[in-house]
């Protein structure tokens, strides 16, 4: 609460004490364990220079990697905010029986080791698997492709979206929506103009742990994405493969363009974010 008193704005203090202590824990906390070693990654990368960082990104296996990391992440984003969407909808909005069960299938990818999610991937869409051998006799193979890579990060993916748009769900006004119904707006015109608008804040912060999950995702991936060069290589695995060659200055700079990339597409995530959200604030 803010106080006036001639012309001067006062914040009322409150009621619980301890800001002074909390704010230097949260100061020290994400000075240890976040702005440090992002620091000295990028002091590291700062040794290489602006020439020698733009050669290693050039490298065309390089490019392939990253163009195949952030693509496919991407893509699985944008699937698990229409799909995310979708599972949270039904699962706020409807009653039936295993509900909780499909609730609680939702944040299996949270507690399930990411290396089991890729070796139980890998066995289900390859070429012999259940789902793999049915597809491959139509000519379409997942294992070993991008294709691969896509499942694996949607999988992951999906709970970060379900997780956030569900408590928004639960807190629209239905009688917005029979009043809609009433007026005679059909069930497209509702969804998109009275139910969809208040849940987009909260599918852009979807949309963005999603992207930022498959960006740095590794154990579920390697496993059904083959980890064929210029094909289905990972920008993370191709820093471990330079770290074991060796290749310090490359592996410093693959994971700095990495974070360079990552902080401006988030960063234009969160703005359109709170560009939605002051829209809405308006209507």
């Amino acid at each position: 609460m803010t106080l006036s008193i001639a012309g001067l704005a006062f914040k009322k203090p409150s009621a619980l004490p301890g800001f002074a202590p909390a704010l230097g824990f949260t100061l020290v906390y994400l000075t240890l364990i976040v702005l440090l070693p992002l620091g000295a990654l990028v002091a590291k990368a700062s040794s290489l220079g602006f020439a020698g960082l733009w050669a290693v990104a050039m490298e065309p296996r390089v490019l392939a990697a990253l163009k195949t990391t952030f693509g496919v992440a991407f893509a699985a984003a944008l699937i698990d905010v229409v799909f995310g969407a979708v599972v949270a909808w039904t699962l706020t909005r409807y009653r039936f029986p295993g509900r909780r069960l499909a609730d609680a299938l939702v944040d299996l990818p949270f507690a399930l080791p990411t290396a089991v999610a890729g070796i139980a991937l890998a066995a289900l869409y390859a070429p012999n698997g259940w789902l793999g051998a049915p597809l491959a006799a139509i000519g379409v193979k997942i294992a070993f492709t991008r294709w691969g890579i896509l499942v694996a990060l949607t999988f992951v993916g999906l709970p970060f979206v379900v997780r956030t748009v569900q408590p928004l769900i639960e807190e629209l006004d239905k009688e917005l929506e029979e009043a809609s119904a009433t007026l005679g707006a059909s069930r497209l015109r509702t969804l998109l103009r009275v139910a969809l608008p208040p849940l987009v804040p909260a599918l852009l912060t979807g949309l963005a742990l999603a992207f930022a999950r498959g960006v740095g995702e590794y154990g579920s991936v390697i496993f059904i994405a083959g980890n064929i060069a210029y094909v289905s290589e990972i920008a993370p695995l191709l820093v471990v493969v330079k770290l074991e060659e060796y290749d310090y200055a490359g592996a410093t700079g693959v994971a700095a363009i990495m974070l360079a990339v990552s902080f401006v597409m988030l960063l234009t995530i969160n703005l359109l974010h709170a560009w939605s959200r002051r829209r809405l604030g308006d209507v």
